[in-house]
C-alpha cells in the first residue's frame, strides 16, 4: 500500500471509499435494474462510503502503529464523530429538507420566484448501513 497517495493509511481509506461506491452503484443496478453513475459520487445508500473510509483508516493507524497510543485514540473519536454525524444528524437534514420541499410544492403564495432552488436532500444512513459500511472498512483496513 502506499502506492496512490504514498501514504498507506490514506491509500487505505480511500481503497475502502471506492470498495463502498462501487458497491452501492452495484447494488441500485441489482436491486432496482437502474444502473446510474451519479450513486458513485452521491452521498447516502448502502454501504456507508463515510464509514468505510473512516474506519480504514483507523484500522490502519491500528494495524501500523497500535491502539495504545493517541494517534489511534484519536481515529477512534474522528470515527465515531463521522458516524453519528451520517447516521442522525445528516440524515435529520435530509428528512427535515423533503418535507419542506413538500411544503413549498403544496402551498400557491410560495412560488418558485421566490426561492432559487428546492433545498438539497441531504442522504444520511440508517443505523445499519453505518454498521456495514464500518465493517466494509474494518475489512479493508485488515486486508490492505
Amino acid at each position: 500500500m502506499g502506492r496512490v497517495t504514498g501514504n498507506a493509511i490514506l491509500d487505505c481509506a480511500l481503497l475502502a471509499w471506492l470498495v463502498a461506491q462501487v458497491v452501492k452503484v452495484l447494488l441500485e443496478w441489482i436491486l432496482n435494474r437502474s444502473f446510474q453513475w451519479k450513486r458513485f459520487v452521491s452521498s447516502g445508500g448502502m454501504p456507508s462510503s463515510h464509514s468505510a473510509f473512516v474506519v480504514a483508516c483507523t484500522t490502519a493507524i491500528g494495524r501500523l502503529y497500535g491502539i495504545s497510543g493517541p494517534l489511534f485514540a484519536l481515529s477512534v473519536v474522528v470515527s465515531a464523530v463521522v458516524m453519528y454525524d451520517a447516521c442522525n444528524v445528516r440524515r435529520s437534514a435530509g428528512d427535515t429538507a423533503r418535507l419542506v420541499n413538500q411544503l413549498l410544492a403544496h402551498v400557491e403564495e410560495l412560488t418558485a420566484e421566490n426561492f432559487a432552488d428546492d433545498l438539497k436532500i441531504i442522504m444520511g444512513h440508517t443505523p445499519f448501513q453505518v454498521a456495514v459500511g464500518a465493517a466494509l472498512g474494518l475489512a479493508v483496513g485488515f486486508l490492505a
